[in-house]
């Protein structure tokens, strides 16, 4: 009980901290993050910041392999293109090319009523404008029920719990966090569908700093750069 009510007082402050939405981020141009899958580096997450009127454009790519013996197994690449509009979301695209294997999404705003119409390759229709792309840098993803997957579109509900406050060391550096863990919703999901993701964002800055997941491995996704 003492747990869930702290978890709840946390998320309301990350609430009350974010009335300036992605502004909250103005000091970072640049993100970058190693992908490690059983504690070897396999790949990176670069984002990229373009700010101009009111206009922010986050520019992200990431790119992976795993090989074995000097054979590649799995191949990953994706693009994305995130914008807002005085701090409020205003569309997003990406394209993945996922071991051979084409995936895109694409969402628009209604002029009528901001919802969110959305283009993927694994979902196509009309949602609430209050669902959030899965981009997970922006933490205000820890109040939303649902995410999008920046990959294909897909709807994934959401529970978010918060785990505690944890010293994150990633180089010669400590961070002090904020760990949360996102998982599906939905029992029904196939075990290659559900969410089980563990986000660790900075407690002053909300900077994300880590991620974590179980899948055909241990994956971790670790902060390199700010600036």
């Amino acid at each position: 009980m003492k747990k869930l009510l702290l978890s709840i007082a946390l998320i309301l402050l990350l609430s009350s901290k974010n009335n300036a939405h992605v502004d909250h981020y103005s000091n970072y141009n640049y993100l970058e993050y190693e992908l490690f899958r059983n504690n070897k580096l396999i790949g990176y997450h670069k984002y990229i910041f373009d700010r101009n009127n009111g206009k922010l454009i986050i520019n992200n790519e990431v790119t992976f392999k795993i090989t074995k013996l000097g054979v590649d197994l799995y191949k990953y690449f994706a693009k994305g293109e995130e914008i807002y509009k005085n701090g409020v979301f205003y569309g997003f695209k990406s394209k993945t090319n996922q071991n051979k294997k084409e995936k895109y999404v694409n969402i628009t705003i209604d002029p009528i009523d901001n919802d969110l119409i959305i283009d993927g390759s694994s979902f196509k229709g009309k949602v609430d404008k209050e669902i959030i792309i899965g981009t997970w840098w922006n933490h205000e993803i820890v109040k939303k029920k649902a995410q999008i997957s920046a990959v294909s579109g897909r709807i994934i509900e959401q529970n978010v719990k918060f785990i505690g406050k944890e010293n994150v060391k990633i180089g010669e550096k400590v961070y002090k966090t904020l760990r949360f863990n996102f998982s599906s919703s939905d029992p029904s999901l196939s075990k290659d569908k559900k969410l089980n993701t563990d986000i660790w964002y900075e407690e002053e800055t909300y900077l994300w700093v880590k991620a974590a997941f179980d899948k055909t491995g241990y994956w971790e996704y670790r902060l390199k750069k700010a600036e």
